[in-house]
């Protein structure tokens, strides 16, 4: 099933065939097709949607446009979540993007920046890294002035879906130029979130650093 998602047989937002003529297809039970479904469901591979059948899960639902984004408001309110693009260039990857991509040194990445605003104020400054050869033609232009997420661009414009990221998390001090773009004082406290993110047969494919500002808000994650 996972190598029927890598092909695109089954695109994001598509219904996968009923559980029946999936058993049939592998010569397995419907409790193994069952069982599988629900781990893929449980790694939002899959989507099941009472009444109407198990989908492959999209970046274009709501409730997914931020699935990595772990910042909530300290008061708990559904904040209004803008992105902001500021920049989108090729450049030559330094060690350490290279070795988060599975790339050699020198090899061109897409280098994108760009703050995310919580309900107007600017929260989370974004420098991010994405595979050159996934990604051709990505401009300014064509991640501004849109109610999509990234990932959505990603998904729909290039193919490219994002299953499972890797975080790391540490506390720095605001340098100049994120301090300003924070309206922050220089030397303030930020949240340094390390990310790569990976498509389909753990090929990473985009690699991160977030500075979030937490003087309103939280950093939450659910374990178990």
């Amino acid at each position: 099933m996972i190598r029927s998602l890598e092909a695109g047989e089954w695109g994001p937002g598509d219904a996968i065939p009923s559980e029946g003529d999936l058993a049939a297809r592998f010569n397995v039970s419907q409790g193994t097709v069952r069982k599988a479904i629900d781990e893929m469901a449980a790694e939002n591979l899959l989507v099941r949607r009472q009444g109407r059948g198990t989908f492959v899960a999209s970046h274009d639902d709501p409730r997914s446009f931020y699935r990595f984004l772990r910042l909530v408001p300290d008061d708990g309110s559904a904040a209004q979540t803008v992105s902001v693009p500021l920049s989108c260039t090729t450049k030559a990857a330094d060690p350490e993007v290279a070795a988060a991509l599975g790339l050699n040194a020198d090899e061109p990445v897409i280098y994108v920046e760009r703050l995310l605003r919580f309900n107007g104020e600017a929260v989370v400054y974004d420098q991010i890294h994405l595979v050159s050869d996934l990604f051709s033609g990505l401009t300014l232009a064509s991640l501004s002035g849109g109610e999509r997420s990234l990932y959505s661009v990603f998904e729909n414009d290039y193919g490219v879906r994002m299953i499972r990221a890797e975080e790391h998390l540490r506390a720095v001090a605001a340098d100049p130029a994120s301090a300003k773009l924070l309206s922050v004082q220089a030397g303030a406290p930020l949240l340094l979130v390390e990310r790569t993110a990976y498509t389909y047969g753990e090929k990473p494919v985009e690699w991160r650093r977030g500075l979030y500002c937490t003087n309103r808000h939280y950093y939450r994650n659910d374990l178990g």
